[in-house]
């Protein structure tokens, strides 16, 4: 199976924002920005041709995304959702008080935001719709729209990487990263053109 990952656009929200699972909106320069992505997935598969499987977190700014690209209906899954940040979805990071920011950022695989969730807790879900897919869609070409915390475990499971290591992945707006499945060694590809 290859997995296309696309991150989801530029948002409209100020800079220094924790937003996660909020339903935060596009940014007024999306339509270029799907424009661009277009391009990158025309090499894999004509608008005109249909990935085999085809899904989206239900958040907003993905699913909006999954709508304009034109390869027909997405199926939203829940599990393709950002990191719940708790508390501290809409907040500045900077009014985070100091000391419970870094207690959870010395260890944020295990440890979560209060009311939110771990990376761990993300890394599980993201496993899970995986191995889902690799039942239903086995030799085939899937696409999902979905969030840089997503795509950043995703890498960090093919690469047999601890979690603690996610953040060293830059994985830009509008992104595609393609993970081959197939075989005992799978690869990770970015879609450039």
């Amino acid at each position: 199976m290859k997995l296309y990952l696309v991150r989801h656009t530029r948002l409209s929200i100020e800079s220094g924002i924790c937003y996660g699972q909020a339903d935060v909106d596009v940014a007024p320069g999306f339509h270029d920005e799907v424009a661009a992505i277009r391009t990158k997935l025309s090499g894999i598969k004509p608008v005109n041709r249909a990935f085999d499987g085809f899904y989206t977190s239900p958040l907003q700014r993905c699913h909006k995304l999954a709508d304009a690209l034109g390869y027909g209906e997405a199926v939203a899954d829940e599990r393709l959702k950002e990191l719940n940040f708790g508390d501290w979805e809409l907040q500045q990071w900077d009014a985070i008080p100091r000391p419970v920011f870094d207690r959870w950022a010395s260890d944020y695989a295990h440890s979560s935001p209060p009311n939110g969730e771990t990376f761990a807790d993300l890394h599980q879900r993201a496993r899970n719709f995986v191995e889902e897919l690799r039942q239903r869609h086995a030799g085939q070409d899937v696409l999902v729209v979905t969030h840089g915390g997503l795509i950043r475990a995703l890498l960090a499971d093919v690469l047999n990487m601890p979690l603690k290591g996610l953040f060293r992945f830059e994985v830009d707006y509008g992104s595609v990263t393609q993970l081959s499945l197939e075989g005992e060694i799978p690869r990770i590809g970015f879609v450039n053109r």
